[in-house]
């Protein structure tokens, strides 16, 4: 009989707090905090696929390239991104299979470096909007401009900072392989950071591009893929709210789909905050989901025994078309920050 499967998807500050330097030994004790909250989940009968962020930590890549960049060649963002998925995954994968030894838990874990396709025809690349890497003066943005092709745009009188495309998921490689894992019960880590970004090119061959893939659309994608019965969202709040900083304010506990895409369309959600995380969930259980479960991680536990966090489930009418299609317009002046602390 197949176990059932969860995929759970936490942001990189889960991995480098706020007020840290990013240090190795500051973000391996992060992870040994987040492989507790892993193995609850498979105490709970669940295989398990794990989906990380790494803002801040290709963020302190860009800043560590750039100030060597008269000294070292800087590396294009699709690998920046695969040698946070390395790091990341290996401290998460060491911390996850200690916690697992300390309970007597007999499992693997592995770590995929993933890459995610893009359709290079997707409107985002006419419109970067994702400010990614270090601020610059004037005359350096101008010079990387000039240099590299780079967009630039000021960012807040701070200085200026580079731009890059956030396309939607499509794909992902290696699928298959990630789902063979999975069934025969090894912990996957998958997808660091929303993944490398790469299309296919004219002669059918996989070319990495440099983009920025929502972590959260590309969780929802591998969880389609893998066919999991439950997609966990770890975010900033115990649950979704309803007039989110208003004297009116209500906490959500569960909700179906038609409800989550009314509210998204009134504006209940915004972009660079929970919209992308309820448009992830709506495409999720629109593939044939069963279950998402948004919730912090001070809560997640008391969130697996019903006793926090918000449900998105079907709706009784059946599946919708494709969230991320409907969600098109709202994504469009999403600005979510790669943070470089």
């Amino acid at each position: 009989m197949r176990k059932k499967l969860a995929l759970i998807a936490f942001g990189g500050n889960a991995m480098l707090e706020a007020g840290e330097k990013g240090t190795a030994r500051e973000q391996y004790r992060n992870a040994q905090k987040a492989a507790q909250l892993m193995v609850e989940i498979i105490r709970k009968g669940y295989e398990l696929i794990i989906v990380h962020g790494n803002g801040p930590q290709v963020g302190n890549i860009l800043l560590q390239m750039e100030a060597a960049a008269n000294t070292i060649p800087a590396f294009p963002l699709d690998v920046c991104d695969a040698m946070t998925e390395g790091s990341m995954g290996y401290m998460l994968e060491r911390a996850i299979l200690n916690e697992l030894r300390k309970r007597s838990i007999d499992k693997e874990v592995a770590t995929v470096l993933t890459q995610v396709v893009v359709d290079r025809e997707d409107k985002a690349f006419l419109k970067p909007t994702k400010p990614i890497g270090p601020f610059y003066n004037s005359f350096r943005a101008a010079q990387l401009k000039k240099e590299n092709k780079w967009q630039m745009v000021e960012d807040a009188g701070r200085g200026f900072r580079r731009v890059v495309p956030s396309p939607l998921p499509i794909d992902i490689i290696p699928k298959r392989a990630i789902r063979s894992m999975v069934e025969r019960g090894i912990v996957v880590i998958a997808a660091g950071g929303g993944g490398i970004p790469v299309f296919i090119n004219s002669s059918g061959l996989v070319e990495g591009v440099e983009a920025v893939i929502d972590k959260d659309h590309a969780s929802a994608l591998i969880a389609r893929e893998a066919k999991a019965d439950l997609f966990i969202i770890l975010t900033g709040v115990d649950r979704v709210v309803e007039n989110f900083g208003r004297e009116d304010a209500r906490p959500i506990a569960r909700m179906d789909v038609d409800q989550a895409r009314r509210m998204l369309d009134q504006g209940q959600f915004p972009p660079g905050s929970m919209g992308p995380k309820i448009i992830a969930a709506i495409d999720y259980i629109n593939g044939g989901g069963r279950e998402v479960l948004i919730t912090s991680a001070e809560k997640l536990k008391a969130a697996l025994a019903d006793r926090s966090g918000t449900k998105i489930v079907r709706s009784r009418a059946g599946h919708e078309s494709r969230a991320a299609v409907a969600g098109m317009k709202f994504l469009e002046g999403e600005q979510t920050e790669w943070t470089t602390k």
